[in-house]
């Protein structure tokens, strides 16, 4: 009976959860309004699709001010537009910000289509049709192309590729070696939970041990909940992906309840997951180790998802026109939603000021 009783608690407050999400969510980006309330002239906020190499891609576009230069944003294992909203809104003050949602992700999640396999070659196609599309529409030779995690995999590519496009390449916690990321990563966490005397989590550690040329997938179920309970994970401050992810997710007035569950539901089909495999057998140093534009590199120093260490070493030897490291001393893995006030002045005054 009390099991009974449990269930049904639990499937009405499902239930309300659901419904209040529904009436609560508009379902489009909010507007920038001026001071008497009304849309703010010369300001751009929109949702929309784009049918780009054979495939009806979402991105949701803003601007305080659209003649401002635009700036691509290319995600990693899951758009960021709703975290975006929440704290760097300061972002599109600066630019026009086009946050993409990468085929097989969120507004772009299609189902399980297989169709055409997602590669990185087809997703770095798909950046470049993006970019293509940015600057037809905004009548502009070059943009700007900021990534964030997993997502300058790509970005690094991109720029290689095609340097006459993009004034500058800004990387958030870049990716560089991630099978030796993910090794120095176990390492430390295991010292850390031993450092604590957590004989739990060291025991669990310990059963999928990390070595230099083996992952268990048993440690990849772990390392989420590890890392966030050291404060190494996503940002300094979460501690759990139900409150830091899922549940702002949910609060966002941006997507109907669909694309909400899309928001998920693409995130083990798409970007980071489809390309893990590839992105384990790949240096970037020996792939890209030179770029034809500036290149600026922001990282946390609380950071373990993407070594820290890595980074620095991909920095000093990359060759570039121009470069910039900027680490953030309270930040994990997302500097621009843990300290949006340095990362912006450092856009304004670094980045946006190079002619």
């Amino acid at each position: 009976m009390i099991v009974t009783v449990l269930g049904l608690l639990v499937g009405v407050l499902a239930a309300v959860l659901v419904t209040l999400v529904w009436w609560s969510t508009p379902g489009r980006p909010a507007p920038f309004l001026d001071a008497e309330g009304r849309p703010l002239a010369g300001s751009l906020s929109e949702k929309q699709w784009v049918e780009l190499n054979g495939a009806r891609q979402g991105m949701i576009i803003r601007a305080r001010d659209a003649s401002r230069p635009v700036l691509l944003f290319i995600h990693g294992g899951l758009p960021e537009y709703f975290l975006a909203e929440r704290q760097a809104r300061g972002l599109e003050e600066l630019f026009v910000v086009c946050w993409w949602d990468q085929r097989g992700a969120g507004l772009s999640f299609r189902g399980n289509d297989p169709a055409v396999p997602i590669t990185s070659e087809v997703l770095i196609a798909d950046a470049l049709e993006v970019t293509k599309y940015l600057q037809r529409r905004f009548g502009q030779e070059r943009i700007y192309l900021m990534a964030h995690s997993g997502g300058t995999f790509l970005g690094m590519q991109l720029i290689a590729r095609a340097p006459e496009r993009f004034h500058a390449y800004v990387a958030e916690a870049q990716m560089v070696n991630q099978r030796r990321s993910e090794h120095e990563a176990y390492e430390q966490l295991l010292a850390e939970y031993r450092r604590r005397g957590d004989a739990t989590m060291v025991r669990r550690l310990e059963q999928a041990p990390v070595t230099a040329d083996r992952i268990p997938r048993e440690y990849l179920q772990l390392r989420d909940q590890a890392m966030h309970e050291l404060g190494v994970g996503t940002t300094h401050e979460m501690r759990s992906v139900v409150t830091g992810l899922f549940l702002p997710s949910l609060q966002s007035p941006a997507f109907t309840l669909g694309e909400k569950l899309d928001l998920w539901r693409g995130k083990r089909a798409s970007g980071v997951s489809a390309l893990w495999d590839e992105m384990l057998t790949v240096d970037l140093l020996t792939l890209v180790p030179k770029v034809d534009v500036p290149v600026y590199f922001l990282h946390g120093a609380f950071d373990r998802t993407c070594s820290l260490r890595e980074a620095q070493r991909y920095f000093e030897r990359l060759e570039a026109p121009r470069k910039r490291f900027l680490l953030l001393e309270h930040s994990a893995h997302s500097p621009l939603f843990e300290e949006p006030a340095l990362v912006l002045d450092f856009l304004r005054t670094e980045v946006l000021a190079q002619p």
